[in-house]
């Protein structure tokens, strides 16, 4: 038979309304009760229904993670860190991929809105204002991207740039070039930003069919270090270039930009700029329970493997 929450009540020794409050509204019932309810619908299998629960507080108890390309191995880490975080607010999370896609992602925005109490949109490709216009539905939390009058999580990917080319410069290379991402991306105007003075080769497709795209633009330009947009671009690039008869590190020295896991198991291991893809999750899920309108800002900083090497020409 189906568990109710009046056995939960009857076991626990309280009343019916706790056990309700105990799932909705916890801080308002002491720790020690609200452990003895939870350790009697455990016991019991207890589960509550979150869509009576909806209709009666107002809440749905979930919440939407959108991301640009939930292929690109960069999304996940922060998307099961988020969803871990969610989960000890008592909330799950529905996620969904644009496929860098901004109509795709306004789309999937609207239609969330209706099923959840807030969105953390990842690396948005909307323009601000249509984001900003959209929020007047739903609570957003923005991650890698800056908009006033949301709350942002921002990954300090210029600090982390500025750290690639100083690494590119130390080791003797004058003739640098950056490899950028899609056009509209945050990301992107901040690395290039960080960037002054070198020459922009894109924008690209933040893959690595864009970086192999861009390898013969890359090997024309004469460049010896190059910093790439993200990870995939740089090993796209990687590929392209080695088609091509040229070397790296020995010819032109690669950086990237996110520290997935495929650049570490490359030949050569790729030198990167780590963004904290996990403490961003866990940092947009607490913005949107605490509903501060705030902004925080998380270092970046660079990983140095094989893919960089000293300037030989």
């Amino acid at each position: 038979m189906t568990v109710t929450i009046r056995d939960v009540a009857r076991a626990s020794g309280v009343h019916v309304s706790t056990v309700s409050r105990s799932f909705s509204a916890p801080h308002l019932v002491n720790q020690a009760t609200r452990d003895r309810v939870l350790a009697a619908a455990d016991q019991l299998g207890y589960r509550p229904n979150r869509a009576a629960r909806a209709l009666t507080t107002g809440r749905t108890m979930n919440l939407g993670l959108i991301v640009a390309d939930i292929a690109n191995p960069f999304f996940p880490p922060l998307i099961k860190a988020a969803q871990g975080h969610a989960r000890t607010h008592d909330y799950h999370v529905f996620v969904a991929d644009t496929d860098e896609d901004p109509a795709t992602e306004e789309e999937l925005i609207r239609t969330l809105a209706k099923q959840v109490d807030g969105v953390l949109l990842c690396s948005p490709r909307l323009a601000n204002d249509t984001i900003v216009r959209l929020a007047e539905d739903v609570p957003f939390v923005v991650v890698n991207r800056e908009i006033e009058g949301l709350p942002c999580v921002l990954m300090d990917v210029a600090q982390g740039a500025r750290l690639a080319l100083e690494h590119l410069r130390g080791l003797g290379h004058t003739r640098l070039a950056y490899v950028g991402g899609p056009a509209g991306s945050w990301t992107s105007e901040q690395m290039r930003a960080a960037a002054t003075g070198v020459p922009v080769i894109g924008p690209n497709q933040p893959t690595a069919q864009g970086g192999l795209a861009a390898a013969q633009a890359v090997a024309d330009s004469g460049a010896t270090g190059v910093l790439a947009y993200n990870d995939l671009v740089a090993l796209g690039l990687i590929e392209g270039l080695a088609g091509l008869g040229v070397h790296v590190p020995g010819d032109v020295s690669v950086i990237g930009v996110d520290d997935i896991l495929p650049g570490r198991l490359n030949r050569p291991k790729l030198t990167t700029v780590a963004m904290p893809a996990p403490a961003a999750g866990r940092a947009a899920v607490d913005l949107l329970m605490d509903d501060a309108g705030a902004s925080v800002t998380l270092p970046t900083s660079l990983i140095v493997r094989e893919s960089t090497g000293e300037a030989h020409r």
